[in-house]
């Protein structure tokens, strides 16, 4: 092959691979993505959502807009804080709030748990 078309194959390649896989994205095939397995989904002040799946009874896993994370039960048994590093989950009850620097999020709640909207009124 000659260089050429061989920076060519490559281009054509490289232009393939610049697909959005994020899905969290609001874009692309990222929001294919539906079914979390099993993970509880909290909606947060800011239009901002992040899933949880309980792995056994001191470790969860966290679905993040950027990334998933294992986490850790902080404190005594029973505790409801999980985290690693700088990352802080706080569930409780139908609430929960995720400190991962620099971003927070707050007054996160299972969709259940929010008010529900009043259906539109027709108009005559």
């Amino acid at each position: 092959m000659t260089p050429r078309i061989s920076l060519a194959v490559v281009a054509a390649l490289a232009a393939g691979c610049s697909m959005n896989l994020n899905p969290f994205s609001s874009s692309g095939p990222g929001e294919v993505r539906r079914d979390m397995g099993g993970a509880t989904e909290y909606r947060c002040d800011g239009n901002r959502r992040f899933w949880v799946r309980r792995v056994d009874a001191t470790t969860v896993w966290l679905i993040a807009p950027d990334r998933e994370v294992r986490l850790a039960r902080i404190g005594a048994e029973g505790s409801q804080r999980y985290g690693i590093g700088n990352v802080v989950l706080e569930l409780d009850g139908n609430q929960a709030k995720l400190q991962d620097p620099p971003a927070t999020f707050t007054n996160c709640k299972l969709p259940s748990a929010e008010p529900e909207k009043p259906a539109a009124k027709p108009q005559p």
